[in-house]
């Protein structure tokens, strides 16, 4: 079996940061050097570091079609990985672009593109880089419209039903996985969310466009998070409204991560 990590299986022992339990409890992000948690939506930098230690090797590449604020690149450059983001707005681009560098690896690279991930032209991009395959890809899209990151109609926060994004995200997942070498791993970070008084399972709806593809499912995993800044110092009201009607309040979400067999 070709090895996809670094890890040392003979000092096994000295990895007890590595997470393999299927619970992720992070009690904070973390805010050093180039990451910062301004950006609305973001994840925590823990989530790329612990899927990139476990699914990557140094001199790998990773592409991150919803780059967002960078997080996943800067980790990338820390651990030694090259890296390629597309984000669809170009101020938010040029913001993380100056965060990445920043932090700047010389024995790495790492290139932000402005594009719509669901038809850019991946290929070229990876030709500029002289590469013809992935070894990773992290896909962290907006959880529908919970968040509205822009106003343009291509942005997937913008879909007009639960169908379209599904068949925004299905065009982006077909358009950049087909750049994933086979037998190695994609991972997809995404939550539910509540509407019209019952849940939308938005996380399965997204696990199951990968099954549907033909990857094989490795891992569900859930992790915690506390207070969003949409609720940010409202922990009583919401209590109250879960006790006076019937739901409970989200305080998680997912990490799938699928193994490219086909």
């Amino acid at each position: 079996m070709a090895k996809y990590n670094d890890i040392d299986m003979n000092n096994w022992k000295e990895y007890d940061d590595i997470y393999t339990d299927t619970l992720w409890l992070i009690d904070k992000r973390d805010n050093s050097g180039a990451h910062s948690g301004a950006y609305h939506g973001n994840f925590v930098p823990q989530i790329p570091n612990q899927l990139l230690r476990r699914y990557t090797k140094k001199g790998d590449w990773i592409l991150d079609p919803f780059m967002g604020s960078g997080t996943s690149l800067i980790e990338a450059q820390r651990l030694g990985r090259n890296s390629i983001g597309i984000e669809l707005q170009e101020e938010v681009a040029k913001e993380a672009y100056q965060r990445i560098i920043s932090e700047k690896n010389e024995n790495c690279r790492g290139r932000v593109c402005v594009d719509d991930s669901r038809n850019a032209d991946v290929f070229a991009i990876m030709q500029k880089e002289g590469i013809d395959k992935f070894q990773f890809v992290i896909f962290h899209p907006p959880y529908w419209d919970i968040v509205k990151f822009s106003n343009n109609e291509n942005d997937l926060s913008n879909s007009s039903s639960l169908d379209d994004f599904l068949g925004n995200l299905g065009k982006v997942i077909d358009n950049t996985t087909q750049h994933l070498e086979k037998n190695r791993y994609c991972a997809v970070v995404i939550g539910d969310k509540y509407a019209n008084s019952e849940i939308v399972p938005l996380g399965f709806y997204c696990m199951n466009l990968f099954l549907q593809r033909g990857f094989k499912m490795k891992a569900i995993l859930v992790k915690n998070f506390e207070d969003t800044k949409g609720k940010s110092n409202q922990k009583a009201i919401w209590r109250y409204r879960a006790l006076a009607s019937d739901f409970y309040i989200f305080k998680h979400e997912y990490i799938f991560v699928f193994k490219k067999v086909k």
